[in-house]
């Protein structure tokens, strides 16, 4: 069994980026009173060749479930980002492999908090979050160009001597 990960910089170094959404310092790039700005809050999304480099935006509501790892997925010409909005999430991530097949032993959990963006570099395996708490709903904001899913999106179903467990 695997444990969750403090999200640092150096812990998620080798999956991609994150940061609060937030504003990163007391001094805003635009200042204008009622009108204040600052850029570049959450990370950086690279978008693959699909499309014109649009960002579609979508939701993914998770509910408690076994913390476990039984399906993942993986993007191999684009980032993903992912943005808790009500609540703190597990996500599971793995490095890029040659192949679809999942490197079981390196699998990481990791603890987002609400209202972090974490991006993910194309080709880490990874699939929908995980609620932290039981009976809690999470709403996350998910980051890709369109049409991925259909275009760029490779899934792997784990057998059952394969799943990955964790704990909080």
């Amino acid at each position: 069994m695997r444990k969750v990960k403090q999200l640092t910089a150096e812990s998620f170094k080798p999956f991609g980026t994150f940061g609060a959404l937030t504003p990163p310092t007391d001094t805003p790039l635009v200042d204008a009173g009622v009108i204040k700005f600052w850029p570049d809050c959450g990370g950086v999304l690279s978008l693959g060749p699909f499309g014109n480099n649009e960002v579609a935006i979508g939701v993914c509501q998770v509910t408690w479930r076994n913390p476990q790892v039984d399906v993942t997925e993986f993007h191999s010409s684009t980032g993903e980002g992912n943005i808790p909005l009500d609540g703190d999430i597990y996500i599971h991530v793995a490095p890029p492999s040659p192949g679809d097949e999942p490197p079981l032993d390196a699998f990481e959990i990791f603890r987002v908090p609400q209202g972090t963006c974490v991006v993910l570099k194309p080709g880490v395996w990874h699939h929908a979050p995980f609620s932290t708490k039981p009976g809690a709903v999470v709403n996350t904001v998910i980051l890709l160009p369109q049409r991925t899913y259909a275009n760029d999106c490779e899934v792997a179903e784990l057998d059952a001597d394969e799943v990955v467990t964790f704990e909080a």
